[in-house]
């Protein structure tokens, strides 16, 4: 430990701020449901007067300023507990942003597959080392291909996003739905990266195909998979899939200048980020709650919890002849991919960036301390994601002995 001050008395003063009232959040477990299955209102928490609190809100304000952001809404818990819930700035010209808004969680996303598979093995229904040909008979190698491959990204499958063509075809066309079928011919007309299990690599049809998987395993719509096995018992009920470009009311606007004009990017087509039936909105509540329930494993088995952090792909990530450095990352036991996740030092993360969006959830099992963070761009905000930047700040301030370091 190379901190100079210990976590645990800051996140005392944490416990102490609640034990006291002065921190106005609610005492209850955060995202749990009410009466009649329904979850408190997400609003922010009263201004904190000092203490940790106003530390997070200074440095949401600081990144606002410094990173030139159009919103910033973050929810912090600890043991379970409001640390502070806030939102700066505006989701349009003259619309406050507001904590119950609602925006796009990217690979968020994939983290309920990863559990939900395991969720599966749990049950008895399938091994994470089945070949993925008794379900997807028509995918190349699928006899050398796991389910556990799929979850873990080591099956050596191009990423179609990185492929030649695909960035400008979405960006000429970003209202374009594309299929499950068009983005893994993408990946598919390539030669892989490397051999099925020797490697590891990100791809996005590596969750494309798992959820395909899961549909065939199941007989269940993917959506309808994870509102059963993921959403409805963790009591996320501001999260759901839509197989349109629509986001419910109140919607969390995005801006991007990735096509050379600031332009609106809320409503452009997100049907390429990751399996149909999985490409959800969610608001900054249900996001805490849900770096609380994935990063301990609250729906699984220990043995499956154990797997979900680190399903074998510490020492994995090389770079060779076909797979460069910049794509093939190194997993190391301070960093790596889980099932569908990062494990950062000790924090269980994701952190989806596209469209004008970013966000990030963050988790610390060993000082049960959540982060969530949405953030969207000004006309000069930097590349980068910045969500994950003042994520990191945020942990650092709470836990400093615990960083979140970056992956690749």
């Amino acid at each position: 430990m190379k901190s100079t001050r210990s976590a645990l008395p800051y996140l005392a003063a944490v416990t102490a701020l609640l034990a006291a009232g002065t921190l106005g959040g609610p005492a209850g477990t955060a995202g749990a449901t009410g009466d009649g299955g329904h979850r408190p209102p997400c609003v922010s928490s009263p201004h904190p007067e000092g203490g940790p609190a106003l530390d997070i809100l200074r440095l949401a304000e600081q990144a606002r300023t410094e990173m030139d952001l159009k919103s910033v809404i973050l929810r912090v818990t600890a043991d379970g507990h409001e640390v502070l819930t806030a939102a700066l700035g505006e989701s349009m010209t003259g619309v406050p942003a507001e904590p119950a808004m609602h925006f796009r969680n990217g690979n968020v996303a994939i983290s309920y597959l990863g559990t939900a598979l395991l969720r599966l093995v749990d049950e008895g229904v399938v091994r994470l080392d089945d070949p993925v040909a008794q379900w997807l008979p028509d995918l190349r190698h699928g006899d050398r291909i796991t389910l556990r491959m799929l979850a873990d990204s080591t099956t050596g499958l191009v990423d179609y996003v990185t492929a030649p063509g695909f960035g400008e075809s979405l960006y000429a066309d970003p209202f374009r739905h594309w299929t499950a079928e068009e983005l893994v011919a993408v990946s598919t007309r390539q030669d892989d990266w490397y051999e099925p299990g020797t490697n590891w690599s990100y791809s996005h049809a590596n969750f494309v195909l798992l959820g395909a998987a899961l549909e065939k395993i199941t007989g269940k719509r993917l959506d309808v998979l994870l509102d059963e096995k993921i959403l409805g018992p963790l009591g996320l009920t501001e999260t759901r899939n839509s197989f349109t470009p629509d986001i419910p009311t109140p919607v969390l606007h995005a801006f991007t200048a990735e096509r050379g004009t600031y332009e609106e990017s809320s409503f452009w087509n997100p049907s390429w980020t990751t399996a149909p039936g999985a490409v959800q909105t969610t608001d900054i509540c249900d996001l805490a709650r849900s770096a609380t329930a994935i990063g301990s494993g609250e729906l699984l088995s220990p043995s499956s919890y154990r797997e979900l952090l680190d399903p074998g792909t510490v020492g994995l990530g090389h770079p060779t002849k076909t797979c460069p450095e910049t794509v093939c990352l190194p997993n190391t036991e301070a960093t790596h991919y889980g099932m569908g996740l990062l494990v950062l030092n000790g924090w269980i993360s994701q952190h989806p960036l596209f469209f004008g969006y970013t966000a990030a959830q963050a988790y610390l099992p060993c000082e049960h301390l959540a982060i969530a963070v949405s953030t969207t761009k000004g006309r000069h905000t930097p590349e980068g994601h910045t969500a994950q930047v003042l994520t990191q700040r945020i942990a650092a301030a709470l836990a400093p002995d615990h960083p979140i370091p970056d992956f690749g």
